[in-house]
């Protein structure tokens, strides 16, 4: 493939980077008799509050769960379970999630002396020296950490396949995706080791694989949680941290628990007029609503996706909203070269800074194929390139405004099949073409949210025909997180999620 046509796919791909609510065969309605089941995040920390359970309890619960489903679906990268229960044997704060267990992503998320391996061999055996803010946030709100999750390498693509931790597995069929980057994350929380788990997302990694296995999964506005230290953005701003959830008030309370301003940062989301947890349940009001199924590069939508972003629309409408056809006017190859430029650079900095602490020249032996693919093409990119790139990306975030002025949300897939086959997505593929044919295609829709810095969420409100989730995408104005976690809150009443669960053994 030549230079021009692999840098014009490539842009593609980083444009990428309701059927029915009844209970599909091979679910489970929700189980009852164990505690983890039976309680969201919030549920559980009232328990440990009332002292009708303790925390160890909870902690040894969820890693009974995780030490049975993990041999099977692979979504722990590492245990950190000595380290929990020193924790629950100190006393846990008492803040809003008093106790309750919790898994981190393996991704730029960091507490010092453990392992962060990013999904890539050239960090395997790297040990942090710092403590994210982040993690010192979900700890004083009275988390337990006792382990992370899976990632493919440095999050760049939408399966949780990598060379380093091999292929996780999605607990609805074991052979498809379970969505990337934070697979690890969704696996954990679909398969009950626990209700809600930290995700991240640059360009759909916590929207994909909510979509992907049945989940609740809000990506928060530009800024609103930190992400450092040592760096307080990822990809240019593009990446935020947040959570994939079963219900939609723990996603709110967590967001409560862990935004504002960082030290370091350099910008910070609005300021939110009341708690979000305030919002679940509040009138969103008459909303307009803006549909779009069409992928701004034409590519196919799955016609049970389109079935069930329709039947989302239909339900809207029930509830009061109005809905009409409508996308922004968007250059696109603008934005699929801006995003290129960044995240390949990004990618550039990142391992060069790797190989020469260890001494070594970065190559397949420590790098997967695409990786290396955006590592050769990031090194071709010009500081005027990747400025050029900001500022084209500030542009279409001013166009998205500007359209945003005349509808409240944009209602779309999350993804445009139900989740892939295990081995079409994945980094090592050496086909590099196909692979970047096959990620354009599955995720034309999540990007421009991270492209943008608009909070987007996706809503586990479809079934495939063969009993696969699919998750329905809204978006909001930048800041706007409340009119996501009210319309959140209506549509989980209307066409409740909780108990639509796989069958596991």
């Amino acid at each position: 493939m030549d230079t021009t046509r692999r840098e014009m796919l490539a842009g593609a791909a980083a444009i990428a980077a309701t059927a029915a609510v009844s209970v599909p065969a091979g679910a489970a309605s929700r189980a009852s008799g164990h505690v983890l089941d039976d309680h969201d995040a919030m549920g559980l920390a009232e328990l440990v509050k009332t002292r009708q359970v303790s925390a160890s309890e909870l902690l040894e619960a969820a890693i009974a769960r995780a030490e049975k489903h993990n041999p099977k679906l692979n979504f722990l990268a590492h245990k950190l379970y000595e380290r929990a229960r020193a924790t629950v044997a100190k006393g846990v704060p008492e803040g809003p999630f008093q106790g309750v267990p919790w898994l981190i992503k393996d991704l730029n998320t960091h507490i010092a002396g453990e392992l962060t391996e990013q999904g890539s061999r050239l960090f395997k055996g790297n040990r942090a020296t710092v403590t994210s803010e982040l993690v010192k946030r979900y700890e004083r709100a009275g988390l337990v950490i006792f382990g992370k999750t899976t990632s493919p390498e440095f999050g760049l693509t939408a399966t949780t396949e990598s060379l380093l931790m091999g292929a996780t597995r999605n607990p609805w069929n074991p052979e498809r995706i379970a969505g990337g980057s934070s697979g690890g994350a969704a696996v954990a929380v679909a398969s009950g080791v626990l209700p809600a788990a930290h995700a991240t997302d640059g360009g759909g990694s916590i929207r994909i694989p909510a979509s992907c296995c049945g989940l609740f999964g809000l990506k928060p506005s530009r800024g609103r949680v930190p992400m450092g230290p040592p760096y307080t953005e990822g990809w240019g701003g593009m990446s935020a941290h947040h959570a994939v959830t079963r219900s939609v008030r723990d996603s709110a309370a967590l967001l409560d628990a862990t935004h504002g301003l960082e030290p370091g940062a350099r910008y910070t989301a609005p300021t939110p007029e009341r708690p979000f947890l305030e919002e679940v349940g509040r009138d969103p009001g008459r909303l307009r609503i803006a549909l779009n199924v069409t992928p701004a590069l034409g590519t196919p939508v799955d016609p049970d996706v389109v079935a069930a972003v329709r039947n989302a629309a239909a339900l809207c409408e029930k509830l009061g909203h109005t809905v009409e056809e409508a996308a922004p006017k968007l250059d696109m190859d603008a934005i699929g070269k801006a995003s290129f430029a960044i995240i390949g650079s990004s990618i550039v900095a990142t391992v060069n800074a790797r190989c020469a602490a260890l001494g070594i020249k970065p190559g397949p032996e420590v790098l997967e194929a695409a990786t290396l693919m955006y590592y050769q093409m990031g090194q071709k990119t010009a500081g005027a390139d990747y400025v050029q790139g900001t500022n084209d990306l500030m542009v279409a975030a001013t166009a998205v405004s500007e359209f945003m002025n005349d509808y409240d949300i944009l209602l779309s897939p999350t993804v445009a099949s139900p989740p892939l086959p295990l081995g079409v997505i994945n980094l090592s593929n050496p086909d590099i073409e196909a692979y970047i044919k096959a990620i354009s295609a599955f995720v034309p829709f999540s990007g421009l949210q991270n492209q943008t810095g608009q909070p987007s969420m996706s809503v586990p409100l479809g079934v495939s025909q063969s009993g696969l989730p699919i998750g329905v995408m809204f978006s909001a104005r930048y800041g706007a997180e409340a009119t996501l976690f009210r319309l959140a809150g209506q549509l989980e009443k209307a066409a409740p999620w909780r108990d639509r669960r796989p069958r596991m053994a």
